[in-house]
């Protein structure tokens, strides 16, 4: 992996936003990283990849339910046709069929194919072989996936999982067993189509996997949002990427999220690398963007004392388990200041992506208090987030939130809950709850 990743992969760059100054006794140091990744991804075109570079798996649900209405099964079938027209020569790929059990479907034997323009037009033909019946058990899919890509030496390994039911087939604490035991084997993008999915599913795999989740209420739309997939996974060049904090005696790390661009909390996901400093995993980069908030506890302090609160580096472990590649770094400090101004300016990063994060969280909080019946609950949860996302900015999320309730006042967040919301809408809301956007600069 590291040949590849220092003959072609992106240059990385990290920036440290906060404010350092802190009141007498404060304790509390907030800091945005920005990481940004250039010159190494590619956007769409086909250019020939050396053969360990990429693996990607495709999962297709067959479940019965995939029969209603009858043109789901052709969508996907179509779909995953248009996912592997998009695959880069030397791409290694495979096609699962997902039911209560998981099968392969190409190229059939165990391994995985290599993309070229004879083993695209096979796997096309061999997706005609795809029809609807039998159940759902999700894991059994992923541990199959697992299988296929753990056999190859790529170091980009992804996964698209498509499904249109509920993970009836196998218990919740199998899925999670499952995901543990992915987490960090590969990558995962995850689609709902149509509205009989669970939601926490989906993005519970996503999540888990470090990948994308959405919903595709309209089947007819699944072939242009797997093109856009794996496009996207063409795009990555390095993989492994960790986010490595090193922190003094007497700090401790209080959370690690990423907030842009959508909110992933890291902090449970820490493993440790060596005396005070700990790995944080980031996945998968090619061209792109990523934004961090880190929270540290630091001893209090008399006025004028100043320390390093954290070091913050990407690293890229290297494939013979020596030391790691540090990729870029950057410092986040803490100074004690009698200067009430100052200690009680909040950086604009971090004030922005706080409420990023708890637009995400009330959210998610009001449609689970509307579907237990907690009306006022879900109204003031509601209209909290319509205030959050008006002032953020955040214009694809207000649109989503006035499908769901009436806005009467956007400063307040005074709202009203529809009487009627189209399931799509509420389902597209809730997945997309935790996409950001960026501080305007």
């Amino acid at each position: 992996m590291a040949n590849f990743a220092k003959s072609r992969a992106p240059q990385f760059s990290l920036e440290v936003y906060q404010n350092a100054y802190l009141p007498e006794g404060g304790r509390e140091v907030n800091a945005i990283v920005t990481v940004t990744s250039t010159g190494g991804g590619t956007s769409g075109g086909r250019i020939a990849m050396p053969e360990s570079t990429a693996a990607v798996v495709i999962m297709v649900d067959c479940s019965g339910s995939m029969d209603y209405p009858a043109t789901k099964m052709r969508n996907a079938r179509d779909a995953t046709a248009a996912a592997i027209d998009t695959l880069r020569d030397g791409t290694r790929f495979a096609v699962v069929g997902g039911t209560h059990v998981a099968k392969e479907v190409y190229p059939g034997n165990g391994s995985l194919a290599v993309a070229d323009a004879a083993t695209r037009a096979q796997a096309k033909d061999a997706l005609r072989t795809l029809g609807a019946g039998g159940g759902t058990a999700i894991g059994t899919w992923l541990r199959l996936a697992d299988r296929l890509l753990g056999a190859t030496d790529a170091s980009i390994r992804h996964g698209i999982l498509l499904t249109d039911g509920r993970n009836e087939h196998e218990s919740p604490e199998d899925l999670r067993a499952t995901l543990d035991a992915c987490a960090g084997r590969f990558t995962c993008d995850a689609r709902g189509v149509g509205t009989d999915w669970e939601v926490k599913e989906v993005t519970g795999v996503a999540s888990a996997l470090l990948g994308t989740a959405d919903i595709v209420a309209d089947p007819a739309g699944l072939a242009a949002d797997f093109t856009a997939m794996m496009e996207n996974a063409m795009g990555k060049e390095v993989a492994d990427v960790a986010l490595r904090l090193w922190t003094p005696m007497g700090a401790e790390i209080t959370f690690v999220k990423q907030v842009a661009p959508t909110v992933e909390e890291l902090t449970g996901r820490r493993t440790e690398a060596g005396p005070r400093a700990g790995d944080y995993p980031t996945g998968s980069w090619g061209d792109e963007s990523r934004d961090y908030h880190i929270c540290v506890q630091v001893p209090a302090a008399g006025i004028g004392r100043e320390m390093l609160a954290a070091r913050v580096s990407l690293v890229l472990p290297a494939p013979d388990g020596g030391a790691p590649h540090t990729l870029s770094q950057g410092l986040v400090r803490a100074m004690w200041t009698d200067d009430m101004a100052a200690s009680t300016s909040i950086n604009p990063q971090v004030a922005h992506y706080t409420g990023q994060a708890e637009l995400a969280q009330v959210i998610q909080q009001g449609l689970d208090a509307r579907k237990s019946g907690d009306f006022d609950g879900a109204t003031a949860k509601l209209g909290r987030a319509v205030q959050l996302a008006a002032a953020s900015g955040n214009e694809d999320t207000a649109k989503l939130l006035a499908k769901v309730v009436d806005v009467v006042d956007v400063a307040t967040g005074t709202v009203r809950l529809k009487a009627k919301v189209a399931e799509a809408d509420e389902m597209t809301l809730e997945t997309r709850s935790t996409k950001t956007v960026r501080v305007k600069k």
